[in-house]
C-alpha cells in the first residue's frame, strides 16, 4: 500500500515514531531498532568524547543560523524533546546522543555548553548539556532529551514554553555533575 508516495511500511514506521514522541515516554528497545536506534539499551552510552565547536553559519530548510559565543543568551520560546530515532547516533560535536541523559540541541550556542532550562508552565528548572544542533521547527528554541523533558514536565504534551539561559562551556570529558 502507498499513501502520498509513502509505502505502508513507511507509514507504520512514521506512526511508531509519532506515537513515541511526547506521549508515554520512549518506546521499548525493540521499537527503537525499527526507528534506526540501537536495539540494546542495556549497554550504557559513553559520556563526552566530543569536541568543542562553535561552527560556521549553516542553513536548514532555507533558514540561516549563525553559531556564536553569546554569554548573555537568555531567551523565552517553545521547547520540545527528541530522542528515539537519534538515540545512539553522533551529535553535532561528535558525542553519542543518549535520550536518557540530560542533554539538548540548540541552533547557535557553542558545543558543548550548559544552559539552564525553565519550564514556564510549571516552574521546573534544570541544567542540561547542549551537544547538538537543533530545534529546526519554527518558533522552537531548544530540543531536549526525553529524560530532560520528563524532569521538566513536558514529555507528555511534547512541548512547553521555556526560558533558556546560557551558563557557559561544558567539559569535554562528559562530566555531568552540573546537570
Amino acid at each position: 500500500m502507498r499513501v502520498c508516495g509513502v509505502s505502508g511500511l513507511g507509514v507504520a514506521a512514521l506512526a511508531v515514531a509519532v506515537a513515541a514522541c511526547g506521549r508515554d515516554g520512549p518506546p521499548p528497545s525493540s521499537q527503537l531498532a525499527s526507528l534506526g536506534a540501537p536495539a540494546d539499551l542495556s549497554r550504557p552510552i559513553a559520556k563526552g568524547g566530543g569536541r568543542s565547536i562553535v561552527g560556521k553559519p549553516y542553513a536548514v530548510n532555507g533558514q540561516w543560523y549563525y553559531p556564536a559565543e553569546d554569554p548573555t543568551y537568555d531567551r523565552i520560546g517553545i521547547g520540545a524533546w527528541y530522542g528515539t530515532k537519534f538515540h545512539g547516533r553522533a551529535t553535532a560535536n561528535d558525542e553519542t546522543f543518549d535520550l536518557y541523559a540530560l542533554t539538548a540541541a540548540h541552533q547557535t550556542l557553542p558545543l558543548p555548553s550548559h544552559v539552564e532550562v525553565t519550564n514556564l508552565d510549571n516552574g521546573r528548572k534544570l541544567v542540561v548539556r547542549v551537544n547538538d544542533r537543533g530545534a529546526f521547527v519554527p518558533g522552537r528554541i531548544l530540543d531536549v532529551s526525553w529524560k530532560a523533558a520528563t524532569l521538566l514536565g513536558y514529555d507528555k504534551p511534547g512541548t512547553a514554553r521555556v526560558r533558556v539561559r546560557y551558563l557557559g562551556p561544558a567539559p569535554l570529558n562528559g562530566d555531568d555533575s552540573r546537570e
